[in-house]
């Protein structure tokens, strides 16, 4: 317990490992071992749930009202259960392959996460990190997402569901994207139209996860080869999920679902 006491204030915002010693009574390099074993172990017993779609939370029962409620949101589709969408998380400029980690997007030097949302708030897949450089489109392919879907997005019948991105990802049965021509007719701007507005959710969720652990958010402290900040990332994904499954989200709020106790995702 005081190790995860000590890794929430340490990612809760931005602090020297000396600024915790009068709050554990524990020396800095104390400190440092217990957060990186803390964190270690976490991603260790627990990252799979974010890796893979097979989870009780995510049964064809549950894809399904997931589907109902976005379409009840005002989305154009009715078979979409939730949204993907790729992540720059900007770390402190490294010594080494500088143009590997660039985005020139974002103009920052970072990596990058994919992550896809459901509309109870949660993350369902979060899969990183990966160079900066790197496009949406080969991120995608290299997690191996589409296969995941293939296998496990349909409605309880077996007819397929899909998830919803930008217009850097490729159309398949279980992807949609956007109408991407130059020329839209008024009903393909409708279509566009009524699935960004629910889209937004999943922009919500990184947003969340800077603001309960702003230490992610202050790039000075991510540097390559010192820190895993890979791990780190994901482990406050995992987190977020918990606070989600304790208080709800903006995101639950709005579509009008209730997440999953925190025995259930955790399944425990």
């Amino acid at each position: 317990m005081e190790g995860l006491l000590m890794l929430l204030k340490r990612f809760a915002y931005p602090c020297r490992l000396s600024d915790m010693i009068p709050r554990f009574g524990r020396s800095v390099p104390e400190i440092s071992l217990i957060l990186a074993e803390v964190t270690d172990h976490i991603y260790r017993t627990n990252g799979h749930l974010l890796q893979d779609l097979n989870q009780p939370w995510l049964e064809p029962q549950q894809l399904e009202s997931f589907a109902r409620a976005i379409h009840q949101r005002g989305a154009a589709l009715s078979n979409c259960w939730g949204f993907v969408d790729g992540t720059v998380r900007p770390i402190c400029r490294p010594g080494e392959h500088q143009r590997i980690m660039y985005n020139g997007h974002k103009r920052v030097h970072g990596i990058k996460f994919q992550s896809v949302v459901a509309p109870n708030g949660l993350i369902a897949n979060l899969y990183g990190p990966v160079e900066g450089k790197r496009h949406d489109a080969g991120m995608l392919r290299m997690s191996g997402l589409l296969d995941q879907l293939q296998q496990f997005s349909h409605r309880p019948a077996g007819q397929p569901l899909c998830i919803y991105g930008d217009p850097a990802y490729p159309l398949r049965i279980h992807l949609q994207a956007p109408y991407k021509a130059a020329h839209l007719t008024q009903d393909q701007e409708a279509f566009n139209s009524s699935m960004s507005n629910v889209r937004s959710a999943v922009e919500w969720v990184f947003g969340d996860i800077l603001s309960y652990f702003a230490f992610l958010d202050f790039k000075k402290n991510l540097k390559i080869g010192l820190s895993p900040i890979g791990t780190m990332y994901s482990v406050c994904g995992l987190l977020r999920n918990a606070i989600t499954c304790f208080y709800g989200s903006t995101t639950s709020d709005y579509f009008d679902l209730q997440p999953p106790t925190i025995q259930e995702y955790f399944q425990i």
